[in-house]
């Protein structure tokens, strides 16, 4: 049989220690007996789950014993053994720490109770005790100084990082933060307040902490308010992270040529190179925006190669291409016969991404229903697969992307506000071609060697000419409109130069670029409603296509189609 726990009995009465020892082993106990405290000390090495101590020991009180035995380390429950308690030697016995105590004459029933509720609280105890020891030290282990407050801001922790950084002491624990004299800005104790107070998370980027005992730093700063899973605020943690290292080496650097596969030297593209190199490694939500074909999708490729989850899955989806029911089964998957067609269960794209990174591409297509699923997501980072009724919980990095204006349609209800700062944790910008164009040398030499490699070519270098022409073009595709037109270029070039001869079917070679480029644009259809929710529905419910269908921008289809809901409200 298996041993349930193991018992010390100390008693100087003989019966009481074959009577015990008899009802403890006949229930799966292990059981050793000592009849004085003197043999009790010798056994005391031995780990013990419960420990009954007699508290009269001959010449020698159990009061005594177990005073001596908490001052040596010995942790499990006591159980006194007493003929007559009195009320000051019971409060005395709990002030000592002695779990309960047994009446004589003892019965087997009471005894084997008191001795499986002591086992209970043992194993809760050692369980608590394994869970401080690892969090102690992966809290010490954190390279990153972190800083723990109460609900009162009051310091309850903080690693030896930040005992090296913050010059901290033992004299400042338990004292509120906002009042320790820190001979610096005390940018994190704000940063940590706002976070309790708004129960958000907050987040600095490249500050400079300046102390008045060490040289000035560059940190990033995160604070977060510490909940229970009811919403019940706790305290507080900011971590600092120390990137004086990667700010020196940038400095050093002046100008990246390019950064991960984006290519740019320009003052803004450096700003955007910074910005991934600060936030690679923090587990927060992205949303990159710009127009169409500024790099969108090759930021979040970088953000999640630099980052801690380069090692697992990156997986990306097309919110645009999809109509509502098929994109709920890509993200989330389903189980077969949720629908028409669902033969087979299928796992969706964030139970693929699990450990890793879902990138959602053109997130301000998405349906409002489609909203309220991916809010829910970003909260409780579960879901459950369409026609099923039990979650799944993943941990995903999510980094969305678009190239509308989030904000305007969250002003037009378009858009839910609540997902728009989920989403909007962090901010990536990326500026259009034509606000870079110092950068548009080195794309030319980038794809030319790309186009090299596809064709077969050796086509060094593009003419004066055709350079001016790039130079003065608008971009309205940006980077990926220039691609598509270096490539067409090199396509039919015969020479080892693209010369504006290259160029005639992308830009008309007697003709003024940016008249070319930007061609007036012709007035839309005036589509009415029915038209518009006609093609709505032979798209599928695809916002994208049906805009494609008609002949328009999905802009104004959007705008159309609000324009219908306020005739049908009205």
């Amino acid at each position: 049989m298996e041993t349930l726990g193991k018992a010390l009995i100390v008693d100087d009465e003989e019966g009481i220690r074959y009577t015990f020892g008899k009802f403890l082993e006949g229930a799966g106990w292990q059981v050793d007996a000592a009849g004085s405290g003197a043999e009790a000390k010798a056994l005391l090495p031995g780990a013990y789950d419960v420990l009954f101590l007699d508290i009269l020991l001959g010449k020698t009180s159990g009061m005594d014993f177990l005073r001596e035995a908490r001052d040596e380390g010995v942790h499990c429950p006591v159980v006194m053994i007493t003929g007559s308690p009195a009320f000051e030697t019971a409060a005395e016995a709990v002030r000592l720490g002695a779990f309960d105590y047994i009446r004589k004459p003892v019965y087997k029933e009471t005894l084997l109770r008191i001795a499986g509720t002591a086992l209970r609280y043992k194993r809760l105890q050692d369980e608590a005790e394994q869970y401080r020891v690892n969090l102690d030290a992966m809290f010490r282990s954190i390279q990153d100084a972190v800083i723990t407050t109460d609900c009162e801001g009051r310091l309850t922790a903080f690693n030896d990082a930040a005992r090296d950084f913050c010059l901290f002491g033992s004299v400042h624990m338990g004292r509120p933060f906002n009042d320790v004299e820190m001979p610096c800005a005390a940018e994190c104790a704000r940063a940590l307040r706002h976070a309790v107070e708004r129960k958000e998370p907050v987040e600095l980027f490249r500050r400079e902490c300046k102390h008045r005992d060490r040289p000035l730093q560059i940190v990033n700063i995160s604070a977060v308010p510490l909940l229970t899973r009811q919403g019940v605020l706790q305290g507080g943690m900011v971590v600092i992270r120390n990137k004086t290292k990667v700010a020196c080496l940038e400095a050093s650097q002046q100008h990246q040529d390019h950064f991960h596969t984006m290519i740019g030297s320009s003052a803004a593209m450096q700003k955007v190179y910074a910005l991934i190199g600060d936030v690679a490694d923090i587990n927060t939500t992205v949303l990159i925006t710009g127009e169409s074909g500024t790099g969108k999708e090759l930021v979040a490729e970088a953000l999640h190669h630099l980052g801690v989850r380069r090692d697992k899955p990156l997986v990306k989806i097309n919110c645009a291409a999809l109509p509502d029911e098929l994109l709920a089964s890509e993200l989330f998957g389903h189980v077969k016969g949720a629908f028409t067609g669902a033969i087979r269960d299928k796992t969706g794209r964030f139970q693929l991404a699990d450990n890793g990174t879902v990138f959602l591409d053109e997130i301000g297509d998405i349906s409002p229903r489609m909203q309220l699923h991916l809010l829910r997501f970003l909260q409780e980072r579960e879901f459950e697969r369409v026609g099923d009724t039990r979650t799944i919980k993943v941990n995903v990095r999510v980094i969305a992307a678009t190239n509308q204006d989030l904000l305007e349609r969250v002003r037009s209800g378009m858009f839910r506000e609540d997902l728009y700062y989920r989403l909007h944790v962090v901010n990536i910008p990326l500026p259009p071609l034509r606000e870079r164009r110092e950068d548009i040398p080195l794309l030319v030499k980038h794809f030319l060697a790309v186009c090299n490699r596809k064709f077969g070519k050796s086509i060094a270098n593009a003419t004066d000419d055709a350079m001016k022409l790039f130079m003065t073009h608008p971009w309205p595709g940006n980077v990926r409109q220039l691609a598509h037109v270096l490539e067409s270029a090199c396509a039919v070039c015969r020479d080892n130069v693209i010369s504006t001869g290259s160029l005639a079917k992308s830009f008309p070679a007697d003709a003024d670029p940016v008249q070319a480029a930007s061609p007036v644009a012709e007035r839309p259809p005036d589509y009415g409603c029915a038209e518009l929710l006609a093609a709505l529905e032979k798209a599928g419910r695809n916002k994208a296509k049906a805009a494609r269908l008609l002949g328009i921008s999905r802009q104004t289809l959007y705008r159309k189609l609000g324009e219908c809901d306020n005739k049908q409200h009205t």
